[in-house]
């Protein structure tokens, strides 16, 4: 099957804190010709930053908790315990910069280094966001407080962990995509990335 799709319209349905437009399109079946044409509606505009940040010499991650208006009437309360994370306007500023800015905003902590795990997208079926997801290694041992910038509305408390605590947490108090992801990552590369910082620091 030769993969296309063919647009026969479009229209902005909302603009407010997101972007709606819906479609109106065909796309190539597998059966062979083209799928009977299909409406859609898609959140346009999206791309964001998550770091998890991790003490590799305390065992320790530093994770912010803040209210999640898309926890509300799910979960009680609708509070998320999370990595740190922010959009990002690709046209202006790179995911590096903003995950570095972020950091600092909603922890308070000074990164001593960051690596890049990789760029994934959050829900093909609606939304054109990506996120590109960060471990950044930070000093656990002195972060805590209340962070967030008034004017955009945050207010969000700082968490830590011990690794061994927060696996047990997966799918539990740590239920959203970039943390599982993140976690687990770590787990799976934990050893080899503490060894990657500890040249870099050396090299300093």
């Amino acid at each position: 099957m030769t993969m296309k799709f063919e647009l026969h319209g479009s229209e902005a349905v909302y603009e407010g804190f997101f972007k709606l437009n819906r479609y109106r399109l065909q796309h190539s079946s597998f059966h062979g010709g083209w799928c009977t044409q299909m409406v859609r509606e898609r959140i346009e505009r999206l791309a964001a930053v998550s770091v998890l940040l991790y003490d590799p010499q305390l065992d320790t991650l530093v994770l912010v908790e803040q209210f999640r208006i898309g926890l509300m009437g799910t979960v009680d309360p609708p509070w998320s315990l999370e990595t740190v994370s922010g959009f990002c306007d690709r046209e202006h500023e790179l995911p590096e910069e903003v995950a570095r800015r972020e950091v600092v905003e909603e922890t308070g902590c000074a990164l001593r280094a960051l690596t890049h795990i990789g760029e994934f997208f959050v829900s093909p079926g609606m939304s054109v966001e990506r996120i590109n997801l960060y471990c950044g290694w930070v000093d656990a041992g002195n972060a805590g407080g209340i962070h967030g910038l008034d004017h955009e509305g945050e207010e969000m408390r700082v968490v830590t962990l011990s690794r061994a605590e927060a696996l047990a947490q997966l799918f539990k108090r740590l239920n959203s995509t970039s943390v599982i992801m993140a976690l687990q990552w770590l787990e799976a590369n934990r050893e080899q990335l503490a060894e990657q910082w500890r040249l870099e620091a050396a090299t300093r």
